[in-house]
């Protein structure tokens, strides 16, 4: 079975929590804090497996977790650092965000990749100890694993690819010009998967090509097979269009190859102004009168044409000699760049203030649900360390500019408290 789109969830471990403790030796009245930090938590972290063709992996298996990283202990103990979780890919997957499009990253060399990151650990109590608060009885927790919707999508590292209608040639092409051994019959959509061939040209000079499934009109509709791989074109640095130009089907060879090219520009305007050689296939039993047309509408059409005739080889040496000779002009396989996430490009410690239907100020600060969670309600010191991070981020400022009292109530997610000053 062959995939080449699926999605995925993965989630980062979080951090271990840091550790509450105090020493407790003999002979020693009061023992200093002496809690330990948490442990990171494991990343998501992808790396291309060659052996792997594609994706029907992910279309079994959707969800996907790191380890989280383990508490701090007494004794200054840090918790133990989880494991990465490693996710095996083929080449050519791109990754991006299921719910936003932003490319995560692009597995087209051989360089792992961190898709999500585990949380650090928190800090220990020995930490928070200062001259006039000799035992903090608080510490931090970790923080969360990056959570993210994945949409995985493969798209081949191919240098030219071969496109052209159902049962046109081209299987027999890439048989006869490389080492693939497509499965080939005389019947529409024999080829179900794309196939891949190293076409050598010289000792130490070689191309891949790509056959891609037959398309067919309205494909980048999603009609026929060949929409579900328009997708491999998009990465190939030249485009041979391969048409029957003896007719063999009951088909105009002008419209087919206007068809197609019209398949392409919808799917992606670039493959529009990618650069492009026409193969005449078949041309042992077409007429020279349909061979003169065909190249007359192709070439005036700016497209240089070559004859051929893959079932018996002929002109495939000159084909490929002018292919080879094309993409030593041509820029590499296109890479796709990693996107910045949004949060990354904004102030991550932003709050928003408002006063609800019975007077109670609501602070919304998602950073603020982390460092709630390490608060000892219960410890006046930590109570204290809670204040300061309100103060020192602007929370209590804007609080008073809007014209808060003393004793006026204040929401953080499910905790309240009595504003004093």
């Amino acid at each position: 079975m062959f995939a080449d789109i699926a999605r995925i969830s993965v989630k980062a471990g979080d951090g271990g929590a840091g550790s509450v403790s105090f020493r407790r030796e003999k002979y020693v009245a009061s023992g200093g804090p002496d809690g330990g930090d948490g442990g990171n938590g494991g990343n998501v972290v992808f790396v291309v497996d060659t052996n792997i063709s594609s994706l029907v992996t992910f279309k079994y298996k959707k969800k996907y977790e790191a380890k989280n990283g383990m508490p701090g202990a007494a004794k200054k103990c840090s918790g133990k650092n989880a494991e990465d979780l490693i996710i095996k890919v083929p080449l050519g997957t791109l990754v991006t965000d299921a719910q936003t499009g932003r490319v995560v990253a692009d597995m087209s060399d051989g360089e792992p990749a961190i898709i999500a990151r585990g949380g650090k650990g928190g800090w220990g109590n020995v930490h928070f100890a200062t001259p006039t608060r000799q035992t903090p009885r608080f510490a931090k927790p970790g923080m969360p694993g990056e959570r993210l919707e994945l949409q995985l999508e493969l798209k081949l590292l191919a240098d030219v690819g071969l496109v052209g209608f159902p049962n046109v040639g081209k299987s027999t092409l890439i048989s006869v010009c490389s080492d693939a051994k497509p499965k080939i019959a005389n019947y529409h959509f024999t080829t179900l998967t794309p196939a891949l061939g190293v076409v050598r040209t010289g000792e130490e000079s070689s191309f891949v090509m790509a056959d891609i499934p037959g398309l067919i009109e309205g494909a980048s509709d999603g009609a026929g097979l060949g929409h579900e791989f328009l997708r491999h074109v998009e990465r190939c640095r030249l485009i041979i269009h391969v048409v029957d130009v003896s007719g063999s089907e009951g088909r105009d060879p002008k419209e087919d190859f206007e068809k197609i090219n019209t398949e392409l520009e919808r799917f992606n305007p670039e493959l529009a102004e990618r650069k492009q050689i026409v193969a005449a296939n078949k041309c042992d039993i077409a007429t020279e009168e349909q061979m003169q047309d065909f190249e007359e509408y192709v070439k005036g059409k700016g497209y240089e044409v070559f004859r051929i005739s893959a079932a018996i080889g002929e002109g495939a040496k000159a084909l490929i000699n002018k292919t080879a000779e094309e993409l030593s002009k041509l820029p590499p396989v296109k890479r796709y760049e990693p996107e910045p996430k949004l949060e990354e490009v904004t102030d991550s410690k932003s709050f928003e203030i408002t006063v609800d239907e019975y007077g109670v100020y609501v602070i919304d600060a998602p950073w603020l649900e982390r460092i709630l969670g390490g608060v000892n309600m219960e410890d006046y010191e930590s109570l204290q360390y809670f204040q300061r991070t309100l103060r020192n981020n602007g929370i209590i400022d804007k609080l008073e500019e809007m014209g808060i009292e003393e004793g006026d109530t204040v929401r953080i997610f499910d905790f309240e408290f009595d504003f004093v000053y």
